[in-house]
């Protein structure tokens, strides 16, 4: 959602009718995050929405090549190189490239912004949004949702309904932040090998220890990946996962909403999104892609599904969990 040339023309419009009209400009919180929320595409019900939002691309390093976010030629090339076992690395964007997306939406009209990011267990992103906000020209306030992909997008979807309807600043954060502690990520990889060398796993490392042969299921908990489950095979892995999503949909009253990403295996992704949806009609369901700055780590054929509700934090999940056969 950067800014481009029909945009900045659209911003200068609505300043020249200020001015004509003598109308005072109406405070509005503008919303910045980083790709890792996973957002999709028609992820807003409305431009209204999406003007208030501004995502930062982080950054792949292929070999020595180095790839934005939403560029046609990344998610081909980053598949090719895990399935090659190529190096593949990622890393938290320049403090600069913040502090523009900021200066964009104060540019707009915005009078104050919530910066929302990928857990910073996972990344120092949230760190580079921190030095930016110290030299915005508006107030900024830096959230660690403790989260990623559509845990966080979740996040950055509430906040910005939020803003869109007037809230003030705090409103805002207070959305993201429920919305984030509400939400619950788990998923399942092929392979450990991605989220070892990228060391991701922490704990898990010592938990799966040699048993390289092992299907696991993991979760974002506490900002961390940290293990659940133990499974012997991979269609049982899957049948397990779905049986855990549809756990955390039944522990949320109310409308719930779930994003299943795949990387590499959308068949499989729209076969776990249909048996969620056997079981649960009235979920608000969606299919996207994983994050490249994502995938580099989980790696290729990785399901991961995020769950959340309209308000509450659901029970918390015991880690780890037993070894299923």
């Amino acid at each position: 959602m950067n800014v481009d040339w029909l945009d900045k023309l659209s911003a200068r419009a609505k300043r020249r009718r200020l001015r004509e009209t003598g109308a005072a400009p109406v405070p509005r919180v503008g919303v910045v995050t980083d790709s890792a929320a996973a957002l999709p595409a028609g992820w807003a019900r409305s431009a209204e929405v999406t003007d208030l939002v501004r995502v930062v691309s982080m950054p792949v390093m292929i070999g020595d090549q180095i790839y934005s976010e939403g560029t046609d030629r990344l998610a081909g090339a980053l598949a090719l190189a895990l399935a090659q076992g190529s190096d593949v690395r990622t890393s938290r964007p320049a403090p600069g490239q913040f502090e523009a997306a900021y200066a964009e939406l104060a540019a707009l009209g915005c009078s104050s912004v919530v910066s929302l990011h990928m857990s910073g267990e996972l990344s120092g992103t949230v760190d580079s949004a921190r030095l930016a906000a110290r030299s915005a020209s508006l107030p900024v306030t830096v959230v660690d949702t403790a989260s990623v992909a559509m845990g966080l997008g979740f996040a950055v979807t509430a906040a910005a309904e939020t803003a869109r309807d007037g809230g003030s600043a705090a409103a805002v954060e207070a959305a993201a932040r429920a919305a984030a502690a509400s939400s619950a990520i788990l998923f399942y990889v092929p392979s450990l090998d991605q989220l070892r060398r990228g060391g991701r796993i922490g704990a898990a490392a010592g938990w799966f220890g040699t048993l390289f042969a092992v299907k696991p299921i993991l979760v974002v908990k506490a900002g961390k990946v940290v293990p659940l489950e133990r499974v012997r095979s991979a269609p049982r892995a899957l049948a397990r996962l779905t049986e855990l999503v549809q756990q955390e949909i039944a522990a949320r009253p109310g409308p719930v909403r779930v994003a299943v990403h795949h990387f590499g295996n959308e068949s499989e992704a729209e076969r776990l999104a249909g048996a969620i949806e056997e079981t649960s009609p009235d979920v608000e369901l969606m299919i996207c892609s994983l994050p490249a700055v994502l995938a580099a780590h989980a790696g290729l054929g990785v399901l991961a599904v995020a769950v959340a509700g309209d308000s509450g934090v659901p029970p918390q999940m015991q880690a780890p969990g037993p070894e299923t056969a």
